[in-house]
């Protein structure tokens, strides 16, 4: 784990610790130059193909097994490719790393990492949409912590990703709670360290998912530690691919007909959160029934708009705040679209899911 700066953050810290061998301080400003430059050049624009070509395979990111487990007790048809692997991955920074290594096709992300790869110079791009209305996060304390509110933040150590969600989340709420960066203490970590780093006292408050938080609290929570909750929340779930899969029109077509069933079992968790609750948070995260429940109670509504405007509105918003903090630099975040694929998840589910 990196060691704790002494003050403030170091913005190249971040980009040697967090991002890893992705890329060297200084070869990621010239990369991020030359992508700003040249944009989506090089991407396709021909039209998707109706049918998957025989012989097509995706490698495709599932965290935890869960689009399997979705597929599996919805029923869905049998995929018109072969998924020649299911990759257990889905922080980002281990995202834009495997898709660096040509090891993984497709993934499922929040907004963040798309922006984050664009600024290493990798280029990529967004295909499917899924909207989140309520908070998927919340502010974790240290055992023994006196922190109850964001504005308790000032002059403590928070835990920060910028290449992740859960960076975005914190950024935006101390945003609105007034705070500068300059007010805390970012400490760069990413997202499996942050459990580590709270547990040890080495961070004042780390985010953590609606998922992770009753497992910590039942066991810290008798120490002192304790959640904070906000109505912060991170717009966009979403699918996403490298520029050269998509310039390929079979893997192309394969991703256009994957999107439909990535919905699909996405709506269908959410209309059986008895059985998931069972078949996922307790058989194979090892909560107690209870512990899913309170989990799924503040589960998200599944939905897929027609139009990705507003995602693109929102999308252009991080990427100015991260800019502002002087974690990347300023762009147009329309490049990071794959238009071609607009309207896909909509198509595929019931009315009340598009709106």
């Amino acid at each position: 784990m990196p060691s704790l700066p002494a003050s403030g953050v170091d913005r190249r810290l971040f980009l040697s610790s967090v991002l890893g061998a992705a890329a060297a301080v200084a070869g990621l400003s010239g990369c991020a130059e030359s992508s700003a430059a040249t944009g989506s050049k090089g991407a396709s624009a021909a039209p998707l193909a109706d049918k998957v070509p025989a012989g097509t395979s995706l490698k495709i990111a599932s965290y935890q097994n869960v689009q399997q487990l979705q597929f599996k007790l919805a029923k869905l048809p049998k995929l018109p490719f072969t998924v020649s692997s299911w990759l257990n991955i889905g922080a980002g920074p281990d995202v834009i790393n495997a898709f660096r290594a040509k090891s993984l096709d497709l993934a499922n992300n929040a907004g963040i990492p798309p922006i984050q790869a664009h600024y290493q110079g990798f280029d990529a791009k967004i295909v499917a949409i899924n909207v989140t209305r309520r908070p998927n996060y919340v502010f974790a304390t240290k055992p023994g912590s006196d922190i109850r509110t964001v504005a308790d933040f000032r002059g403590k150590k928070l835990a920060f990703s910028q290449g992740q969600a859960q960076g975005v989340v914190l950024l935006r709420a101390l945003k609105k709670a007034g705070l500068k960066y300059d007010d805390v203490k970012l400490v760069p970590l990413t997202s499996n360290q942050f459990l580590t780093a709270l547990q040890s006292g080495q961070v004042d408050i780390a985010p953590l998912s609606n998922n992770q938080s009753p497992a910590y609290l039942k066991q810290y929570e008798s120490k002192g530690a304790r959640t904070i909750t906000t109505d912060v929340v991170d717009l966009l779930n979403l699918l996403w691919a490298p520029v050269s899969v998509l310039n390929d029109s079979a893997k192309a077509a394969a991703v256009a007909a994957y999107i439909p069933q990535w919905a699909q079992g996405q709506v269908w968790q959410y209309e059986n959160p008895d059985t998931w609750n069972e078949e996922f948070y307790v058989k194979t995260q090892n909560l107690t029934l209870p512990q899913a429940r309170s989990i799924t109670a503040l589960a998200n509504k599944p939905l897929f708009p027609p139009s990705w405007a507003e995602a693109i509105k929102w999308e252009q918003e991080t990427a100015d705040l991260l800019a502002e903090g002087g974690f990347v630099k300023e762009f147009k975040v329309d490049s990071l679209f794959d238009h071609r694929f607009e309207g896909i998840a909509a198509r595929s589910v019931p009315a009340e899911y598009r709106k």
